[in-house]
């Protein structure tokens, strides 16, 4: 049994039960029900995620199991834990079968129109601009590493008051890099990448500064990371997805825990499980943004 579906009458109430159960459980009816990984109204909205579930039963179970565990540790600890999980997740089958069906292999990608990131400022304003637009502004490891520069900035200069940070071209961004995934020699030196150079711990580090605005696409990494921010404001137009269980994956770019933190454990695990998109309005909410703005 690769999961469990109850109704929510039927879920135990005791403290501790949903921390030993070996599998995702799935609680269908119309109240809260806080000893279930996710719960759903009726018992057909539960069919996409069972299947789900039973196409990639690791990720799923290392997804709630994850979930459960970090709910109430300090934000350091949450993304340590989040990292060895996603490090667990990359040695697995599933991701290798995901990496072995593409056509070519892994390779750095670098953009050619000018800095990653754009700088502009004006008194205590820092304006900051993904500048990928020719790749949707995928996390790879030249944006990843110009991110952590940029809150690096931020915590060291404290005359900038505000970091507005928005994205040139047709969307905010599409996530990691995929043509970059597989570069890693080891899991564990992707680890140890992680632990140095994470654009969400950076963030979190000044997040208290930081206003990220988005528009359109906002996949995996592409909300993972804004969600760190203090506020956070989206066109109209922008939507929201986290594709990674159908990679064998969980969300590694900190999404586990800043997207946790604005909408809970159960709407976190319904949002990988289901790799359904979510417009801007159900994002506000649901608390994933503050302001709908044009």
């Amino acid at each position: 049994m690769h999961c469990e579906l109850l109704p929510v009458a039927d879920v135990p109430a005791q403290e501790g039960w949903l921390l030993e159960q070996p599998h995702p459980v799935i609680a269908v009816g119309p109240t809260p029900c806080p000893g279930a990984d996710v719960v759903v109204a009726q018992e057909a909205d539960a069919r996409p995620l069972v299947a789900a579930i039973e196409q990639q039963p690791d990720a799923a179970l290392v997804l709630v199991q994850l979930l459960r565990g970090i709910e109430l540790l300090p934000l350091p600890a949450a993304l340590v834990a989040e990292s060895l999980a996603y490090g667990l997740l990359q040695t697995g089958a599933a991701h290798r079968a995901w990496l072995a069906a593409r056509d070519a292999e892994p390779e750095l990608v670098a953009g050619e129109s000018g800095p990653a990131i754009e700088l502009a400022r004006e008194g205590d304003i820092l304006t900051a601009y993904l500048n990928r637009p020719e790749h949707r502004n995928a996390v790879s490891v030249e944006m990843r590493d110009a991110l952590v520069e940029l809150f690096e900035l931020v915590a060291l200069d404290d005359s900038i008051q505000r970091l507005d940070l928005a994205a040139r071209g047709n969307c905010f961004s599409v996530g990691g890099e995929l043509r970059e995934f597989g570069l890693s020699a080891s899991s564990l030196q992707a680890h140890r990448v992680r632990s140095l150079r994470h654009p969400g711990r950076a963030l979190a580090a000044v997040a208290d500064r930081v206003h990220c605005h988005l528009h359109s696409a906002c996949i995996g990494s592409g909300i993972e990371i804004p969600a760190f921010a203090g506020r956070i404001s989206a066109a109209p137009n922008t939507f929201f997805q986290l594709p990674e269980l159908a990679m064998g994956l969980i969300p590694g770019a900190g999404g586990c825990v800043s997207i946790t933190r604005r909408i809970g454990r159960q709407r976190t695990a319904w949002l990988v499980l289901s790799g359904r998109r979510i417009k801007a309005q159900v994002a506000l909410d649901w608390g994933l943004v503050d302001a709908i703005t044009a």
